[in-house]
């Protein structure tokens, strides 16, 4: 990216806008699509446009700009765009104060999210300011893990909360933000899983979604899929700037690498059949889980960052199937851990130990029951209510 980029966001085509979303990751991306699909199905006039992906846009969100093709994390990496951020932020409240949306949803993405959440607060254009845009915030940010102070300011800048775990809206309780929880999309009655189990199919690999971590994460990967020596392997990737980075690192040919389409799965639509696999902690780790595919995650950061977050992350686990089950259902190996040999066994165990596997489906049973969606409905049914009171 220039080091002075210039962003400008296109005008609405719609004449006018009910609801701005924001959202900066490809997981994010697929949460928010899954939502607009169903709110254009209840409300099939209403104006959505959206700073987000391919998903947004396939679901009929006007697409003022590809974020999720920016998508970054972890101090440095943040650090080496950050004249592209700002112009970004500026342009955002521009159109923002333009179009004046009825509602601003955001999705995740606290870093951005946040702070355009506290500039609208500021510059007297959300209703906490005295405006009239309300500002709704959907996947909260992970304050039971770190930065739990923020709960505080986005209380100020929010006007609600719906949350995708159940234990998220207690971390909110000593605060005046009303949090609802709305269940988790992936076990949504219209939630069609990528993958599936299969004892006899290949591995599969997920690096996740950002250009930085594949790059350090799926080496790692392939390294314990070669020291394993069993079947193929399939790699599930978001965009062609990800295939790039996975074609670098020559994978042999028995590994076969699959793009996941618009709606979040493999062409087509069909489940994708694996035995085993190896994940990041991102979005594609809960697929695997309420799947009940048995395998390990690894993970690599950049050194600082990763000295950094041990400092100021306190949770026992990094994947969130783990931290919902308090149980490692995938053992996690970081850094250095990430060693060929740690990762071949673990496959070898997800592969070939019956008891692995019936664990596994035992496990996976408690987390989709634990992430049900309740009476109160769907994010939809939220982002409704929330406009309409």
């Amino acid at each position: 990216m220039s080091s002075s980029p210039t962003v400008h966001l296109p005008s609405s085509t719609s004449g006018r806008v009910d609801v701005l979303i924001i959202a900066g990751e490809h997981s994010g991306d697929e949460h928010a699509a899954r939502m607009v699909r169903e709110l254009r199905a209840k409300q099939p006039g209403i104006a959505i446009a959206a700073l987000g992906g391919p998903e947004l846009a396939a679901a009929g969100a006007q697409l003022l700009f590809d974020l999720t093709a920016s998508s970054v994390v972890g101090l440095v990496e943040v650090l080496k765009h950050y004249g592209f951020f700002k112009a970004l932020f500026a342009d955002t409240l521009r159109w923002i104060a333009e179009h004046q949306p009825r509602a601003v949803c955001f999705i995740d993405y606290p870093g951005f999210n946040l702070r355009i959440a506290a500039a609208l607060h500021e510059r007297g254009l959300s209703v906490k300011g005295g405006g009239r845009i309300k500002c709704l915030f959907y996947i909260s940010p992970q304050i039971w893990a770190w930065k739990a102070g923020r709960r505080f300011t986005m209380a100020r800048d929010l006007d609600a909360m719906a949350t995708i775990f159940p234990f998220e809206p207690q971390c909110y309780a000593d605060t005046t933000l009303p949090v609802e929880f709305v269940g988790h999309p992936f076990v949504a009655p219209d939630y069609v899983s990528p993958v599936r189990h299969d004892p006899a199919g290949p591995v599969l690999l997920l690096p996740g979604s950002r250009k930085q971590a594949v790059g350090r994460i799926f080496p790692a990967l392939l390294a314990g899929f070669r020291e394993f020596g069993e079947r193929d392997a399939v790699v599930l990737y978001p965009s062609d700037e990800i295939r790039t980075v996975l074609e670098a690192e020559n994978p042999p040919a028995n590994v076969r690498l699959v793009e996941i389409d618009a709606h979040g799965g493999t062409a087509g639509g069909v489940a994708l059949p694996v035995a085993a696999t190896l994940t990041s902690s991102g979005t594609m780790s809960m697929h695997c889980a309420l799947a009940a595919i048995p395998g390990a995650i690894a993970y690599r950061a950049n050194p600082l960052t990763y000295v950094l977050g041990k400092m100021l992350v306190r949770v026992p686990y990094l994947g969130i199937a783990n931290l919902l089950l308090n149980e490692p259902m995938y053992p996690e190996y970081l850094q250095g851990a990430a060693t060929p040999q740690a990762l071949a066994a673990e496959l070898r165990a997800s592969v070939h130990d019956p008891e692995r596997q019936a664990k596994t489906a035992e496990q996976s049973a408690r987390l989709r029951a634990l992430l049900s969606q309740p009476t109160g409905g769907s994010a939809a049914d939220w982002v409704v209510r929330q406009m309409t009171g």
